[in-house]
């Protein structure tokens, strides 16, 4: 996924695919001076995002639509040496095949699964589905090598992700796929091609 550095800066709570969110939060009350000790009450806020929908994440942290790649986007961080953003996709949204020229990781926050469809210079592709559940092959954090094509998409109602890139992130290394080039490269992909294109 890309951000766009010349965007203004503004960002499926489920363990597996349609299952409970998990929430975090603060925790008021403890255990400390004036806190009543040990055995004091406590209350805990857990929001659950599995009962939000994409439209309320997007809202609460700002994000805007991403141009040429798709979904929505907000960049948290931009410094010399780094760039990070949060990355939301929704049902029926996908971010379209591109290449960029440098690393990115991609890092599961909340919602469904993703599948992430990475096409590699020496002609094999991949699937990795980056989420929470490790036992069925999840994988909370990916990286995407530089010049690898990689297009993605929510396996659920919505997917919140942020992704990291080290340099920077810069406009003019973001190359969109074209669907006749790349099928024509990597047929045995064609279909996933053609749903992210």
């Amino acid at each position: 996924m890309a951000d766009s550095a010349d965007s203004a800066a503004a960002g499926s709570g489920g363990v597996g695919a349609g299952s409970g969110g998990v929430g975090v939060g603060p925790v008021v009350g403890g255990v400390g001076p004036g806190s009543g000790g040990a055995g004091a009450a406590r209350e805990s806020f857990a929001p659950q995002a599995s009962q939000m929908s994409g439209p309320e994440v997007a809202e609460l942290l700002g994000l805007q639509p991403l141009a040429e790649e798709g979904g929505l986007w907000a960049q948290t961080y931009r410094d010399q040496n780094s760039t990070a953003i949060y990355y939301l996709l929704c049902d029926g949204e996908v971010s379209k095949m591109h290449r960029l020229s440098g690393p990115e990781i991609y890092h599961w926050y909340l919602g469904a699964p993703l599948e992430l469809v990475l096409l590699y210079p020496d002609g094999s592709h991949a699937i990795q589905l980056v989420g929470p559940d490790l036992p069925s092959g999840h994988r909370p954090q990916v990286p995407v090598p530089g010049g690898v094509w990689q297009g993605s998409s929510s396996l659920g109602s919505w997917t919140l992700l942020g992704t990291t890139m080290s340099p920077p992130y810069r406009q003019e290394d973001f190359t969109l796929g074209d669907r006749a080039e790349l099928i024509q490269r990597w047929p045995a992909a064609e279909a996933r091609i053609i749903a992210l294109t």
